[in-house]
């Protein structure tokens, strides 16, 4: 990245649970971030607990293949994961475990190298089986791993919507916006909406937002940025984590957890895709159709 891109990145209620039909084909959602540590799990949790408790029949796949911690935060005892739907040991309805509010969680492996390591074509055979899952569908929640990984840009790719969590900070700003610029020149993803985490106010993630904004319109004239919310600093949500709970479900109050509720209740108002068939075929079929680089 240009000297000057850095230089100007660095200045500066609870839900109802009535169920409902689906409502046509099923909406993904990628949620990234260009480092760790930002909160991306802790939102993918949240916004799908979120979205279950509204009636959205709610898929989240833990898509972060080497350090895997949906489970651990969900406080989930998976029997199987990804790694063993990979080797061949077990179905990926065998891998499906319900969490709170009824979501359905596919839970991946922590500490296992060789499923971080798995090439272009296999992170593609590993899409491919969710064209078999018998489920019905609204929404799939994808939390991605952090970086510029080949597993990460393909699911923001073959995902309809990326989400990239931020947070004020240098590292954190200069690593969304290459994870941004990467996606936009090397995937063709040039729509994507941000989240700012762990904020001190509304104010402070606005401005971050419009920090990110200014950046991409200067060197990336074909990205569009939309803002989706803000997450404040809460020692409820860190109670929460230490409790292996979503906050939205442990302290449904909280000042986070009515942030990401709110959030969530913004996704599930999107227009409905109208791309896809129904059922999660086209998450394949977006990546065939766009090419996966070998």
């Amino acid at each position: 990245m240009p000297s000057r891109e850095y230089a100007q990145l660095t200045n500066t209620f609870p839900l109802s649970a009535t169920r409902r039909e689906p409502a046509g084909p099923v909406r993904t959602i990628a949620i990234t971030g260009g480092k760790g540590g930002v909160g991306k799990t802790n939102v993918s949790a949240n916004m799908a607990v979120a979205l279950a408790g509204m009636g959205k029949r709610t898929l989240l796949l833990d898509a972060d293949l080497g350090l895997a911690n949906i489970d651990v935060i969900l406080g989930l005892q998976p029997k199987h994961t990804l790694a063993d739907l990979v080797a061949g040991r077990c179905t990926l309805d065998e891998v499906i475990i319900e969490g709170p509010n009824g979501v359905l969680v596919v839970p991946a492996a922590s500490g296992r190298r060789h499923m971080a390591e798995l090439q272009p074509a296999e992170h593609v055979g590993l899409v491919n089986v969710f064209s078999e899952l018998e489920r019905e569908l609204d929404v799939m929640i994808i939390d991605t791993a952090a970086g510029i990984t080949d597993s990460v840009l393909t699911f923001c790719q073959a995902a309809q919507d990326t989400v990239v969590v931020v947070c004020d900070e240098p590292a954190s700003i200069t690593d969304a916006y290459a994870l941004i610029k990467v996606l936009s020149r090397e995937r063709g993803v040039d729509r994507m909406q941000v989240v700012a985490n762990m904020v001190r106010d509304p104010n402070e993630g606005r401005v971050l937002y419009e920090k990110l904004v200014r950046v991409c319109d200067k060197f990336l004239a074909d990205v569009s940025l939309n803002y989706l919310g803000c997450v404040p600093q809460d020692d409820w949500l860190r109670l929460s984590v230490q409790r292996q709970q979503p906050v939205v479900k442990a302290y449904p109050s909280s000042p986070a957890a009515l942030a990401l509720q709110e959030i969530a209740l913004r996704t599930s108002r999107w227009e409905a895709p109208t791309e896809a068939r129904g059922g999660v075929e086209f998450f394949l079929e977006r990546i065939i159709q766009r090419g996966v680089p070998a």
